[in-house]
C-alpha cells in the first residue's frame, strides 16, 4: 500500500481498498454473466436449441454467477461461509415446511389444471364420487369448476330442495368417478339447472 503514496489519512486507506475489492468482484461477476449469456445466445444461433431450454438456463446461470459474487463480497466484509450456509439451510427448511403445509392447495390447483385440460367431466355432467363399491358417495350435476373445488348440485331429496356441494378437485383423481354426459340424463331426477 505504501507504493501508492496517496495523500489520504491512514485510517481511510483500508476501507477504500475494501470498497475497490468489492467493486472489482461485482464487476467480474457482471462481466462473467454477460459473457455466459452471449455464449449461450451464440450456441442457440448455431444449434437448434429451443428457447424454452435456453431462457431458464441463462437465468439460472446468471443467478449462480451473481450469487457467487455476492458470497465473495460478503466474505470480504467478514461474514463467515458457515453463517451463510446455516442461514440458507434454515431458509430452505422453513420453505419446505411451508410447501408441505400448502400441499393440499397446490394439489387442488394441479388437479384443476388437469380437469381443464384432460376434461374427465364438464359443466352440466352428472358425476358421482364412489367411496367403495357398496357405499355411494357424493352425486350431483356439475355447475362450476373452480381452481380449488368443483361445485355440484345434489338431487332434491324428500322435498328438501337441492343442496350445493363443493368437492376438492384432488378427490376426482383419488377416487373412482362415475359420469353421465349431457343435460338430458336425470332431467326428471330432481336436478335443477
Amino acid at each position: 500500500m505504501e507504493a501508492f503514496k496517496l495523500p489520504l489519512p491512514a485510517m481511510w486507506v483500508e476501507p477504500i481498498w475494501l470498497v475497490v475489492q468489492i467493486l472489482l468482484i461485482l464487476l467480474a461477476g457482471y462481466i462473467a454473466q454477460r459473457v455466459v449469456a452471449k455464449c449461450l445466445t451464440r450456441l442457440g444461433e448455431r444449434y437448434p436449441f429451443p428457447p424454452q431450454f435456453l431462457m431458464p438456463l441463462r437465468g439460472g446461470l446468471r443467478w449462480l454467477i451473481m450469487g457467487s459474487a455476492l458470497i465473495f463480497v460478503l466474505e470480504r466484509l467478514g461474514v463467515s461461509a458457515t453463517v451463510l450456509w446455516t442461514a440458507l439451510s434454515g431458509f430452505v427448511a422453513v420453505a419446505a415446511v411451508a410447501f408441505f403445509a400448502m400441499w393440499s392447495v397446490l394439489s387442488n390447483l394441479l388437479c384443476a389444471i388437469l380437469i381443464f385440460t384432460v376434461g374427465p367431466f364438464r359443466i352440466g355432467d352428472v358425476v358421482e364420487l364412489v367411496d367403495t363399491t357398496d357405499k355411494p358417495g357424493v352425486k350431483g350435476r356439475v355447475v362450476a369448476i373452480n381452481l380449488l373445488y368443483t361445485t355440484l348440485v345434489e338431487a332434491e331429496e324428500l322435498g328438501t330442495g337441492s343442496a350445493m356441494v363443493q368437492v376438492p378437485n384432488s378427490l376426482f383423481f383419488q377416487r373412482s368417478v362415475r359420469r353421465w354426459r349431457g343435460t338430458d340424463v336425470f332431467s326428471s331426477g330432481g336436478f335443477e339447472k
